[in-house]
């Protein structure tokens, strides 16, 4: 009688060590998938780039946007040489070259968005088709968006207050004191042409490293 009553208690106790055991182990495996999340969360966000648009679209979409530069120019008349008052900041691009990945990324991010704000002011006195234009600020801001989201939780980084005073003067000495003459654009056509090529010189040097 006495190991009758006896079993259920030994039962007992053996269903619960493996009950135990089976808890331990699925608590142990729930850290490691949560530990292999953290990790992998802390990749992407310290990589920016993993991003796929960078390496496979960037260059083409910038080959687009100077196929369209050039095409302005073919339909440029003939204008009045005009001396450019605004030095191109070849120092700021010296500089970013020589920062981080994330650096060169939110730095090119911010030369698009420049370029984009310069080209919706009024250019009705340039002889550009108006489509030309409007796929140039598609394209433009498209690759905007786009390398805004490979910078990933590394966007809150502040812009170069340099490159943009630039833009600034470029808007004011250029465009406005010229009445946004075909001229003046005709600068502005040159500067940014300068601009996307060099931002591609940063792009591809993010594609090397990676």
């Amino acid at each position: 009688m006495r190991r009758c009553r006896s079993a259920p208690s030994e039962h007992r106790e053996t269903s619960e060590f493996g009950s135990n055991k089976g808890s331990l182990y699925f608590s142990k495996m729930l850290n490691r998938i949560l530990f292999a999340c953290l990790f992998l969360a802390l990749s992407t966000e310290g990589s920016p780039l993993s991003c796929r648009w960078m390496d496979h679209k960037f260059r083409q979409h910038n080959e687009e946007t100077l196929n369209l530069l050039d095409t302005m120019a073919k339909n440029v008349t003939n204008t009045t040489e005009v001396e450019v008052t605004v030095a191109f900041p070849n120092h700021l691009y010296r500089q970013v070259s020589k920062s981080s990945a994330e650096d060169k990324l939110v730095f090119t991010v911010q030369v698009l968005e420049e370029v984009a704000v310069l080209f919706e002011e009024d250019h009705s006195s340039a002889s550009w088709e108006h489509s030309t234009v409007r796929n140039f600020l598609n394209i433009v801001n498209k690759q905007a968006e786009e390398l805004h989201s490979c910078i990933g939780s590394h966007g809150h980084k502040k812009k170069t207050t340099k490159l943009h005073m630039y833009f600034k003067r470029l808007s004011h000495h250029i465009l406005k004191e010229m009445g946004h003459s075909a001229e003046a654009w005709e600068v502005i056509r040159k500067e940014t042409k300068a601009h996307l090529m060099r931002a591609e010189q940063l792009a591809s040097s993010l594609h090397t490293a990676h």
